[in-house]
């Protein structure tokens, strides 16, 4: 049965036009191929909710067939070979993710080349209209971290640590950049804590050293749920929820509950199922009747989830949609 996601019922007025009567792939005059690229793999906790974006836009297009891919780990070179692999294929449309522009730029522009069409989601907004992709879809990081900043140093925070379980990925690194200004525009300062996306057991435990090592330490941002709850578990263990303030980047069941609970101050919502979801919308409005949409970069955030809207937000993620 398809998901129905109150969100989008302007997206699915918008496209309905081009659906109508358009009931199964036999009433197609084509139906489109996109294949999707990302950094990210499915059975994350994050990447699934795009994932289920990207199908429940497949299930709502008849006209439209989609593949997913990714690489079994942040890895730029096996990344690059399959968008390499993709374009060989020859799809009628390429929707990636573009974590690390220096490496995945060539590649990408070797497909607008070939002639396919690209749009990039969650990651690449800052070189979108450098690379010619048709359009990003997903929220500017820098601009996110500053929020993070800001909201963080209103709460008292005044020096803070950036957990960063991706180091290379320019993305969070600018989610980090954009934190550190504006901790340090308010006064405060900022660590940056590389740790391994791979290894929760080695996170909470760098985690509980830089804390022990520094007792100034008020606050910590972590730039995903993978950083989050490994983190969450060190200062339950250390006594020090609701002393040291946590927060964090996107949404999981585990983060949704300790807001509603207290023990995070809030989370940046990217909406990534919207990213999934609208990267294929925006393709095959591009292939079957030639849409762009009013801007380059389509924002999808940021949100704040805080303790107030937690509960809320925590059945829609039950469903997969957040």
């Amino acid at each position: 049965m398809k998901r129905f996601v109150s969100l989008l019922i302007l997206v699915a007025l918008v496209v309905g036009v081009f659906a109508v009567g358009v009931t199964s792939a036999q009433d197609c005059a084509k139906v489109y191929r996109i294949v999707v690229v990302t950094h990210g793999q499915a059975s994350d906790p994050f990447w699934s909710v795009v994932k289920n974006g990207i199908d429940d836009a497949d299930e709502a297009f008849a006209c439209v067939e989609t593949e997913y891919q990714a690489p079994g780990t942040f890895d730029m070179v096996a990344m690059s070979q399959l968008i390499e692999a993709a374009i060989a294929s020859a799809p009628d449309g390429l929707v990636v993710s573009n974590p690390d522009p220096a490496a995945l730029g060539p590649v990408i522009t070797s497909a607008i080349e070939a002639g396919i069409p690209v749009i990039s989601i969650n990651s690449g907004s800052d070189v979108a209209e450098a690379l010619g992709v048709i359009a990003h879809v997903g929220q500017t990081e820098y601009e996110a971290g500053v929020g993070a900043g800001q909201r963080m140093a209103a709460a008292g925070v005044t020096t803070a640590l950036c957990v960063n379980q991706e180091v290379g990925n320019v993305a969070l690194d600018l989610r980090c950049q954009g934190f550190t200004d504006a901790m340090t525009a308010a006064g405060g300062t900022v660590e940056v804590l590389a740790v391994d996306l791979a290894d929760p057991t080695g996170t909470q435990n760098r985690v509980a050293a830089a804390i022990s090592a520094n007792a100034s330490i008020n606050g910590i941002l972590t730039l995903g749920p993978t950083g989050s709850t490994p983190t969450l578990a060190a200062l339950r263990d250390a006594g020090l929820v609701g002393t040291v303030a946590l927060a964090t980047f996107d949404l999981s069941p585990e983060v949704l509950v300790a807001i509603r609970d207290g023990e995070m101050l809030f989370a940046i919502d990217q909406q990534q199922y919207t990213q999934g979801y609208l990267g294929i919308v925006y393709m095959y409005l591009y292939l079957d009747n030639l849409n762009t949409p009013g801007s380059r970069v389509v924002l999808t955030g940021p949100g704040f989830v805080t303790q107030e809207t937690a509960a809320t937000v925590i059945e829609y993620s039950a469903r997969g949609t957040r």
